[in-house]
């Protein structure tokens, strides 16, 4: 980006002001003529300004392709573009201003942001993002010279795309999109990251291009939150570092650590049947910003390479990146989807946990599965009794359950007499879970708004509620 000459200023050293100089970013309106119409005054930095003009062409909905676009002239010294379009603008064109700097102009919302989108399979892990942002950072010479500019990146798992700055937030994620197409770049279920806040007309534009991930330095407004959700967009705040905030879409996040997974071991999560005492799909049931199975996915998928969802109905999982598998016996219970779990895992010991226990801890399944070797099933044993829905299985136990499941008996620990099992107790994995939320379930409506009502519970209290005994 060019600069004129530094700005004489004053700064003020030892309690009087002293003569300076300051480089200070321009500050470029250029009038957009389309078609012989005055279409709009972009408030802008003056470089690139084609990238810009056919981003923002693209993005508002105005061409499909770069053909559409007959002629594009600018004249910089009246600050002046002419653009000639295939076919005609809308009659009436009803400009929004956007939240952006300077006087941004935002038209046509997509449509599928204004409902429900159809679910995304998408995947992101944390260690691509945090080299992104780094990528983004070392671009920016402009930002750390003398501020007033923002940046953005597009990038995937290999690094940086495409690198672009300008004065207004909003107009950086136009070139961006202009220089993509210009190249020949899909940005279908990339990254993007940005230096400035996100706000509605930029997921707007984000899910136009098919962005799968918006991550900021600073923050998110509350409506742009809503419409990441909507269109299956992951948002994340207040990347800094090794630390950031993610406000939607949390499952298609795996956090890296550098720490390597339990090798071996399949993770399989039971995603329920009837509920009948919940009266509604548990899993499904919001907590904490995300869906009980999110929470527990996101625990899993940090531990296990493999992680598998039991469940005969797989399109309530599609955000979801993992396999999901059916019941091999049909209405058979929890017995039945640890049956499939294990028949479809690929390695010969699972852990398996319930949809419905928010709480578990990796230290104490890392725990358990350091005992893998010792049994056909390494369970722990709480206040309550077995938990076998938290509990490690081996593929010997596969006849075993058969028999069980033939014969017509549901509960889990039924088949133990024929198996060799390894019980952990309470007081090997009470230095790691002292309270026991690891084993925490709700089964009825109550044990579910005393749960979002009373959480976090702080240390030594009293679980918000009495627990059941999953079998």
């Amino acid at each position: 980006m060019t600069e004129k000459k530094p700005q004489n200023i004053y700064q003020l050293k030892n309690g009087r002001l002293h003569p300076a100089h300051r480089h200070v970013v321009e500050e470029y309106p250029l009038r957009l003529r389309v078609n012989g119409r005055e279409l709009a005054t972009l408030i802008c930095s003056p470089h690139q300004l084609n990238f810009l003009l056919v981003g923002f062409f693209r993005l508002q909905g105005f061409v499909e392709s770069l053909d559409d676009i007959q002629s594009l002239g600018i004249c910089a010294d009246f600050g002046l573009a002419e653009v000639r379009l295939k076919g005609e603008l809308p009659a009436e064109l009803q400009p929004t201003l956007t939240s952006g700097c300077g006087t941004g102009i935002s038209y046509n919302l997509p449509r599928q942001l204004r409902s429900d989108a159809p679910e995304r399979l998408r995947k992101y892990t944390s260690d691509s993002l945090f080299r992104l942002m780094s990528q983004l950072a070392k671009q920016a010479e402009q930002y750390r010279s003398h501020g007033g500019i923002h940046s953005a990146a597009i990038g995937d798992e290999n690094g940086l795309l495409l690198f672009a700055e300008d004065i207004g937030r909003h107009n950086t994620f136009d070139r961006l999109a202009g220089e993509a197409w210009f190249k020949g770049i899909e940005l279908h279920n990339k990254m993007l990251v940005t230096s400035g806040r996100v706000s509605t007309e930029m997921v707007a534009k984000a899910a136009r291009l098919g962005i799968g991930l918006i991550a900021s330095r600073t923050s998110a407004t509350d409506k742009a939150i809503k419409l990441c959700e909507q269109a299956g967009i992951t948002l994340i705040g207040y990347l800094r570092g090794e630390t950031l905030e993610v406000y939607s879409r949390p499952q298609q996040l795996q956090i890296t650590t550098g720490k390597e997974r339990i090798a071996d071991i399949t993770g399989v999560i039971l995603a329920g049947g009837e509920s009948r005492r919940m009266g509604s799909d548990k899993s499904l049931l919001p907590f904490r910003g995300a869906r009980f199975i999110d929470h527990t996915y996101r625990t899993m998928a940090e531990l296990f390479t493999e992680v598998i969802i039991v469940t005969n109905s797989p399109d309530l999982y599609n955000s979801i990146p993992c396999r999901k598998v059916p019941d091999i016996y049909s209405a058979q219970g929890s017995l039945a989807g640890i049956h499939s779990g294990l028949c479809h895992a690929g390695n010969d010991t699972a852990f398996i946990v319930a949809c419905d226990m928010p709480f578990i801890n990796p230290e104490a399944i890392t725990q358990l599965c350091n005992r893998a070797t010792e049994g056909d099933v390494v369970i722990p044993i709480g206040t309550h009794g077995p938990e076998p829905l938290h509990a490690l299985y081996n593929k010997r136990c596969i006849p075993a359950m058969e028999n069980a499941l033939d014969a017509g008996k549901k509960r889990i620990v039924g088949f133990f007499s024929q198996v060799t099992v390894i019980e952990v107790t309470i007081a090997d994995l009470s230095p790691i879970d002292p309270d026991e939320q690891s084993f925490l379930n709700v089964n009825t409506p109550q044990e579910y708004f005393s749960l979002r009502d009373n959480y976090p519970p702080s240390s030594g209290e009293d679980t918000p509620y009495k627990r059941k005994k999953s079998d």
